[in-house]
């Protein structure tokens, strides 16, 4: 069974107790932060090895590494193949700072896009200005309804059902 399914059978288990979930969510978010610490620290070193070396460099077990691999491949320059990976498997950490950022902000993960790192790598502007891209890409807008009686946005003065929605009515009917 590849790394992926066997990170996602442990830590998405529905049969698994709930307390032993937590506590590995705990300790997962605790070491996900201290390597992305590192990784920011100098974000221009293109990290790459085996799972396995990479699990070994940053002093975590394989299953954590997996994990890790997981969350941040989205964000990464190069995706790897992380749905067939074993230990022996090639992959890389080299992130694209922007996405990774507005990743960190989308998943809610403040203890990440809220480290001291970011602030060498990007203006206090610069990460107030992804952060609103970010939320703001998930905004929903609903344009105006315009009813058949309310004055015509082209500002004929005359209503709507007159002037613009008689073309729209025509057009449809054609």
């Amino acid at each position: 069974m590849a790394l992926l399914q066997q990170w996602r059978d442990m830590a998405y288990s529905e049969t698994a107790n709930k307390n032993e979930l937590q506590k590995l969510w705990t300790q997962y978010f605790q070491i996900e932060r201290s390597i992305y610490e590192k990784l920011l620290t100098n974000p221009d070193e293109e990290v790459r090895g085996t799972v396995k070396e990479l699990a070994e460099k940053y002093d975590v077990d394989i299953m954590t590494m997996t994990g890790f691999l997981d969350g941040i491949d989205e964000s990464l320059k190069l995706r790897n193949p992380i749905e067939t990976m074993e230990e022996d498997t090639e992959v890389n950490l080299v992130f694209d700072r922007e996405l990774l950022y507005k990743n960190m902000v989308a998943a809610g993960a403040d203890w990440l896009y809220g480290l001291e790192q970011w602030k060498s790598i990007f203006s206090e502007d610069k990460l107030k200005e992804l952060y609103r891209e970010q939320k703001n890409s998930k905004t929903v807008r609903n344009s105006v309804k315009i009813y058949p009686n309310d004055p015509c946005p082209c500002g004929s003065g005359k209503k709507y059902k007159k002037c613009h929605g008689r073309m729209k009515n025509q057009a449809e009917e054609q």
